[in-house]
């Protein structure tokens, strides 16, 4: 584990903070995102650490999971990952500190007192809170309960004076308070002596020197009564920013139970997401720019991004479950495909490589004598693709001759006149006798063949791409016909006929 920093308690320090019980979630993922990019912005320190404290539902797997979401991202991390379970002792030094001090009391109230409570509360028809009946035990009679045997947890008290209030300023949502009164005293420490999240997060918090608390606004109810723990530990408390949900269409939760795996970040990449497309669409789910602008680079999204341009509203997830179009929100499918037919040749041939060596279509000689062939290929092919999986199912043509054909192209162009049949192979004859195979050269004989046959150039050009792809659309089909080569598009063209004479 990389050693804990030094750094001064003033320079920024976040953390993303994940459990390990399970995926990397959309949510969390965003989090992680903002996390750290106010780190890079401020010249600061990102932190990992997994809250591994639930330890029935922990898993070294999640770990696994949750890191390589992280690194597929681009999100690398300064210190950790950290594991929270190496900091009980901590956890629990704290808890014996508020006890010392009178900050903390010993509740010996029994699970049928606590529910008979809570049925009172229900006929009085009023919000439950655990009365405090505890909180004024005398040490004898702590000591004399303790001796008989009987179980207790360890409950904060939360300050009683009338005028009491805990407040703080959140970075989105401003100043925000609470009255004292409001806040029933809630447990830190299990009778088992294992520490509540709300110890372990406040006291972790301390320890790693977190200077701003980037998170989910489901977690500010519990904002208050950390704040409560800072100041009763002495400790300065971090700037809170609580970011607005990410909801489905129905304003609901996001869940892999309800949504399936749409809602996992290891869902974008086997289905061909390029990191930064998704970074970029998730940095827009709750946080806007200045000029409106939607697209950014690594960097410019680092130097544009501030806390205070976090939305106060939730945001929406358009998903619609059944849909295999948009398969997930519509949106971020178009950044996706954005990124993938504008950004350089460079950056994106590295994705292609990997996907066709994953699908047995990669060759060598694309980095060697056909180079030129292959990043012309890949420049043409993306202006019609939306994933980087599109290069190996629709592309798959240009880099096999064992290619599928749809069905609905074939009924629609190669079924359409008996006569392609011979049209066909007579343009593939035309096409054999061209010296040079260019677009312009290419076009020629489809115009020219057309006109003898007395039939509309569509006809021919549809038949053709069906013909020489397996399907109906395409970019261009002249330049498609030059990249493929003059060898390629005549053995397609002829080989096509019998497609036809089954129909």
């Amino acid at each position: 584990m990389v050693e804990k920093s030094d750094s001064d308690q003033q320079s920024v320090r976040v953390r993303f903070a994940p459990s390990p019980t399970g995926y990397l979630h959309i949510g969390g993922a965003r989090t992680a995102l903002y996390n750290w990019l106010w780190a890079r912005k401020s010249g600061g320190v990102f932190i990992l650490r997994i809250e591994d404290t639930d330890m029935e539902r922990s898993t070294q797997d999640s770990v696994e999971e949750i890191l390589e979401g992280l690194r597929w991202l681009g999100l690398d991390w300064d210190e950790g990952p950290y594991f929270q379970t190496q900091n009980l002792e901590k956890h629990k030094e704290a808890a014996d500190k508020l006890l010392r001090e009178g900050h903390a009391y010993r509740c010996f109230c029994s699970k049928e007192d606590l529910d008979n409570q809570r049925k009172e509360a229900e006929s009085k028809k009023i919000a439950f809170m655990y009365d405090g009946r505890c909180r004024n035990l005398t040490p004898e009679q702590v000591q004399a309960n303790i001796e008989k045997g009987m179980t207790s947890v360890v409950r904060f008290g939360v300050p009683r004076d009338a005028h009491s209030v805990v407040a703080f300023d959140d970075a989105v949502y401003g100043r925000i308070e609470k009255r004292a009164r409001d806040i029933e005293d809630f447990v830190i420490l299990r009778s088992d002596k294992s520490p509540l999240y709300i110890l372990s997060n406040a006291v972790d918090d301390a320890l790693d020197k977190i200077t701003h608390v980037i998170r989910g606004a489901d977690g500010l109810a519990n904002t208050p009564k950390q704040i409560l723990i800072y100041n009763a530990l002495g400790i300065e408390p971090p700037i809170f920013a609580h970011m607005p949900l990410t909801l489905d269409n129905k304003k609901a939760k996001l869940s892999k139970r309800v949504h399936g795996e749409v809602v996992t970040i290891s869902y974008y990449r086997r289905r061909g997401f390029l990191p930064w497309a998704l970074c970029n669409f998730l940095a827009l789910l709750g946080w806007s720019s200045p000029d409106g602008r939607e697209f950014f680079s690594r960097d410019e999204l680092i130097d544009i991004f501030d806390l205070s341009r976090i939305n106060r509203h939730n945001s929406i997830f358009n998903y619609v479950s059944g849909d295999p179009k948009n398969w997930t929100d519509p949106k971020a499918i178009h950044f996706n495909a954005t990124y993938v037919r504008s950004m350089s040749l460079n950056d994106l041939t590295p994705y292609v490589k990997n996907e066709l060596k994953n699908n047995d279509l990669w060759s060598d000689c694309y980095e060697s004598t056909e180079k030129e062939w292959f990043l012309n290929t890949i420049d043409l092919i993306r202006t019609r693709y939306h994933v980087i999986t599109d290069f190996s199912t629709k592309g798959r043509f240009c880099f096999s001759d064992d290619f599928e054909f749809d069905p609905k192209a074939v009924i629609k162009n190669l079924y359409q006149d008996a006569n392609l049949a011979k049209y066909l192979p007579e343009l593939a004859r035309g096409l054999n006798t061209l010296p040079v195979f260019d677009p312009e050269k290419i076009e020629g004989i489809f115009r020219d063949l057309a006109e003898k046959k007395q039939v509309k150039a569509g006809l021919i050009i549809n038949a053709s791409r069906t013909a020489v792809s397996g399907s109906s659309v395409g970019p261009g089909l002249f330049e498609l016909l030059a990249i493929l080569g003059k060898e390629r598009v005549v053995k397609r063209l002829n080989q096509s006929v019998r497609l036809i004479e089954n129909a």
